[in-house]
């Protein structure tokens, strides 16, 4: 048949994808630039706030497609829920524009329009994000399931020239400085209203070619509803719909209660996104990956297989928490502290990280043929393997920049050069980590479970950005804050350096300035500058490493055959 994929060519339908999943990214990461900015400079936010509500926005994003998996292999398929997910998005992207647009003159209607506005994106993404992963690996025949490592590559560059465009367009529009370096805090909008639009041009691109590419090997329609499901596509003997007792869920919901006050418990405070909305992440995610592996079909390999899949989760987290610093405190470092001229233009602070995505897209095929270099000579790493690379490439970035800025002061500034280097060597690190993780989850995954363990999967992303945003409101005072309390008369050094005690009325303006009084703690010990807060990452990232590439053994057992 035509839509056979050939054995040197990928299938017409991954460039559909790749097309949709590359406007959908525009939206997001997009948004991401110049959310925390928005928060800080239109809506009044600390940036300790901005980054606890950050990180809880995309756990939640993360965590919301364990949902959309389920309700796609249940009930509205594939199709449906992408297109759903994809004009969800675009909604709440305008509704943060009409945020953007009335904070000045009603500052609490934008803050509920900003929750309002978040909320829909949440869901939008969880019925987006894990179905289309799913159908990249259902575009090939089962015995091209070597392909996947290359063809979830290719479909991660998309992702990546999204996120390349996105942070591009959106900081151009919506963060801008006048020549004295004063920000337009009206500007924003604009940025999430280029968002809304890339949305709406990614669900047009995939409503409207969808029919023709996105097929099977043999030109059957993709993604439809479940009960129009192809035995064709499932391994001979493996069973076609889960079961779930009535006691497991009942398990399942006491489980959840029971996990949610022991980590609202853990992670006592009285910011209410640290105090309820990172438990239920943290609950909702353990009870339903509990769930799964209650359903009483799963084989013994099909269970082995899918504790690999939460193995390796575990330890992604890790990457996570530490990659996602660029939204939080990586964008407050290079408003604050870092000379951001190149040629003689100066950067916008939220535009920085746009190296991540011009690096990807530059990288990710030369990435992908090393991958079917060294599959052809059988000398390619266990996915694994490549996993705790990648781990071990974000200690190292963070270990550079670390020590760049240990001498820097209050008012020294980092250069804009270290910045870039930071985000080609995590570039490696998440070509050796993402797109290797999704081509795992497809290749480990039963039928039956394939959108729901991909969601399963992202909430190891879930759990990351939560921790991310735990972390990245550990960032210590930049070289603004003390300019900024010098201003008010205040020695701000002095105070964090506890040679001064700061009177009620000195805290309460500071406070009003967004500014804390005190350093901030991690387990006990007190962060007082960016060294020992960046060296937070590098110890974790770099003994997760270590602990994944030992388990290697150990997890390819479990595999039983997948490499």
């Amino acid at each position: 048949m035509e839509q056979v994929t050939a054995k040197t060519s990928h299938p017409k339908g991954l460039w559909v994808l790749f097309g949709t999943e590359m406007w959908e990214r525009f939206n997001f990461y997009g948004m991401r630039a110049i959310l925390t900015l928005f928060m800080v400079n239109s809506l009044m936010m600390k940036e300790a706030d901005s980054s606890l509500i950050y990180g809880g926005f995309l756990g939640l994003c993360y965590l919301t497609p364990m949902l959309g998996g389920f309700i796609s292999d249940r009930f509205f398929g594939n199709r449906n829920c992408i297109l759903l997910g994809g004009i969800m998005m675009a909604v709440g992207q305008m509704v943060l524009f009409a945020s953007a647009t009335v904070f000045g003159s009603n500052l609490e209607l934008a803050k509920t329009l900003l929750w309002i506005a978040l909320t829909i994106i949440i869901f939008g993404n969880g019925f987006f994000k894990p179905n289309i992963s799913s159908m990249v690996g259902s575009l090939y025949p089962k015995q091209e399931k070597s392909k996947l490592d290359t063809a979830f590559t290719i479909f991660y560059m998309g992702i990546n020239l999204g996120a390349f465009l996105g942070q591009l367009i959106c900081p151009i529009l919506g963060d801008v400085k006048d020549s004295g370096g004063i920000r337009d805090i009206h500007a924003f909008k604009w940025g999430f209203l280029a968002a809304s639009m890339a949305m709406l041009v990614g669900s047009a691109v995939f409503y409207f070619l969808k029919n023709k590419y996105v097929v099977t090997p043999e030109g059957k329609p993709l993604g439809g509803l479940p009960k129009h499901n192809d035995a064709s596509h499932y391994e001979e003997g493996e069973a076609q719909k889960a079961v779930f007792s009535s006691a497991s869920l009942v398990i399942a919901v006491i489980a959840f209660v029971g996990l949610f006050f022991i980590f609202r418990f853990l992670l006592a405070g009285t910011n209410p996104v640290k105090t309820i909305i990172y438990p239920i992440i943290y609950a909702l995610g353990l009870t339903l990956a509990g769930l799964i592996i209650s359903d009483k079909s799963l084989t013994k390999v099909e269970l082995q297989r899918i504790l690999v899949i939460y193995i390796v989760g575990f330890f992604i987290i890790f990457f996570w928490a530490a990659f996602e610093q660029a939204g939080s405190s990586l964008t407050f470092i290079a408003d604050n502290q870092t000379d951001r001229h190149i040629f003689g233009w100066e950067m916008p602070p939220s535009m920085v990280q746009i190296f991540n995505g011009v690096f990807v897209f530059a990288f990710a095929f030369p990435f992908s043929m090393l991958w079917d270099k060294l599959r052809s000579k059988g000398k390619e790493p266990l996915s694994t393997v490549k996993q705790a690379i990648g781990l071990a490439l974000i200690a190292v970035s963070y270990f550079i920049i670390a020590h760049n800025v240990k001498d820097l002061g209050n008012s020294g500034l980092l250069g804009i050069q270290w910045l870039i280097l930071l985000y080609l060597i995590q570039t490696f690190a998440e070509l050796c980590l993402s797109p290797i993780g999704l081509s795992l989850v497809g290749k480990l995954s039963p039928k039956r479970f394939a959108s729901l363990l991909f969601g399963v999967f992202f909430l190891s992303n879930a759990a990351g950005y939560a921790l991310a945003g735990s972390l990245g409101a550990l960032i210590p005072a930049t070289g603004d804050k003390f300019k900024k309390a010098q201003e008010l008369g205040i020695d701000l050094k002095a105070i964090l350096d506890k040679t001064v005690i700061a009177t009620a009325d000195q805290v309460k303006i500071l406070d009003e300035h967004q500014i804390s009084a005190a350093n901030p703690v991690l387990a006990g010990f007190e962060i007082h500058n960016l060294f020992q807060f960046f060296m937070v990452f590098v110890v974790l990232t770099g003994i997760a490493s270590i602990i994944l590439f030992l388990l290697t053994p150990v997890l390819k057992k479990l595999m039983n055959g997948v490499k």
